[in-house]
């Protein structure tokens, strides 16, 4: 009978440690991304000219704005 408890409770702290990993891994990974955001106006800026288009400020808000809004959802 005791080692049937032991099995449980072995089981009941692997899926705790699972669970508790997963929560602390995902708030270290939003607060770094919200530190260094993937993208900046700069490097928009640059992948607009390799693509031949002339980015004006307008375009770069725009596309900035959109690319937050998709990242919040």
């Amino acid at each position: 009978m005791s080692t049937i408890w032991v099995v449980l409770i072995a089981i009941a702290a692997l899926i705790a440690g699972v669970a508790l990993g997963f929560f602390i891994a995902r708030k270290y990974m939003m607060n770094y991304l919200k530190k260094n955001p993937p993208i900046n106006e700069q490097m928009l800026r640059t992948l607009m000219m390799q693509m031949g288009q002339k980015p004006s400020q307008k375009k770069i808000n725009q596309m900035m704005r959109s690319m937050n809004s998709q990242s919040e959802k």
